[in-house]
């Protein structure tokens, strides 16, 4: 598939960014592009707002999956494209319009030229929220596709065009959501004696939370918790009854994970007492870590020796991904494909090179050949 064809889908993607689990015009697009495909070696099948698509081999002694992510973000675009989201308050930040255009070149590929192995396209929703990757992991329909071995990409801005990035082990960390909400009691700015003052017990909270990492957490290890929005008040001279905090907890093992909360929720019952307020937690979406299996990202870099592109060894990284779920159960690997943006992954700037495209179905229609 030619760079223009490829530019055209993004473009189209690109324009029509939908949160998890509302990707209707998202997948209709999909679905009628494949299927004006060669339909002879084809099965699709709908999962909610995804899509399986199974390419029959030459032989099928194995399948071979790839992931492509299908959501956008709840995020104003400020590119200035001519191509800018119609969707107001949505956007593709996160680079899943790039993940759905190449995913869409190598199965074009692939129908018109079946590899020797059964190959599995999984169009999965909710990437970003509130998780597809797990229920379409136990959905009945992943079990008439369920692949052998399976991996997926993620675009990296940092990387130039050409390179990709992969690592044996661990890549990605666990992640949580995090929304704590305080209750206190309310009152006029004059009286704070006879209140309890919501506003005070979370600024408090948010400084009490970066103890965790300090003094809790084993500095061999790593984790992160960032408190990204906080919410209190009416008015300037009344005194909150509530707030509430949004953020995301990130670690590099499963083990610091539940450390972290165990440790938030004591916090939590100490403020009630101190604070005479009421304090409740929701983590929200959880995502397991990536967790690259070896021996298939060793085979990935020798494919990549018999292509024009580079790879680089990766580094970890805090970055979550839902993906993991899926190389907890099917064995694999993600890797970062380079698309140099000067803007990173979830801003409103973020400008991917669209030169990334034919390398990205290059590199995925030759995995799927090989894997």
């Amino acid at each position: 598939m030619q760079q223009e064809k490829l530019t055209s889908i993004r473009r189209d993607l690109h324009k029509i960014p939908e949160l998890g689990f509302e990707e209707f015009k998202t997948q209709q697009y999909l679905l009628d592009y494949i299927a004006a495909l060669p339909q002879e070696a084809l099965t699709v099948e709908t999962w909610k707002t995804g899509i399986f698509v199974r390419v029959k081999g030459e032989t099928g002694d194995k399948t071979v999956g790839y992931r492509a992510d299908i959501d956008g973000l709840p995020l104003k675009e400020e590119t200035g494209f001519p191509f800018s989201s119609t969707h107001e308050g949505r956007m593709h930040a996160c680079g899943h319009d790039f993940h759905m255009t190449i995913a869409l070149g190598a199965l074009t590929r692939l129908a018109e030229d079946p590899a020797d192995d059964d190959v599995v396209f999984i169009f999965q929703p909710a990437e970003e929220g509130p998780g597809g990757a797990e229920p379409m992991l136990e959905s009945e329909m992943m079990e008439h596709f369920r692949p052998d071995v399976i991996f997926g990409l993620h675009i990296a801005p940092d990387l130039p065009v050409g390179t990709v990035s992969s690592k044996p082990g661990l890549l990605f960390a666990n992640t949580s959501e995090l929304f704590i909400d305080f209750t206190g009691v309310g009152g006029h700015a004059a009286f704070p004696h006879l209140t309890h003052d919501m506003v005070v017990t979370a600024s408090a909270f948010v400084t009490h939370l970066q103890q965790i990492i300090a003094r809790r957490v084993d500095p061999l290890d790593s984790a992160v918790i960032t408190v990204g929005k906080i919410e209190a008040g009416t008015v300037q001279n009344i005194i909150s009854q509530n707030a509430r905090l949004e953020g995301t907890v990130r670690t590099l093992s499963p083990d610091a994970m539940d450390k972290v909360k165990k440790e938030i929720e004591k916090i939590a019952r100490g403020f009630e007492i101190a604070d005479d307020c009421k304090i409740a937690i929701d983590y929200g979406s959880n995502y397991h870590q990536v967790f690259n299996e070896e021996t298939h990202v060793q085979l990935f870099k020798k494919i990549m020796e018999r292509t024009p592109y580079n790879f680089q060894e990766a580094k970890m990284a805090m970055t979550g991904e839902d993906f993991g779920y899926m190389l907890r159960e099917i064995p694999g690997f993600m890797f970062w494909l380079g698309v140099d943006s000067e803007a990173g992954l979830h801003q409103s700037t973020l400008k991917p090179d669209e030169e990334a495209l034919v390398v990205g179905v290059d590199i995925v229609e030759q995995t799927l050949r090989e894997l």
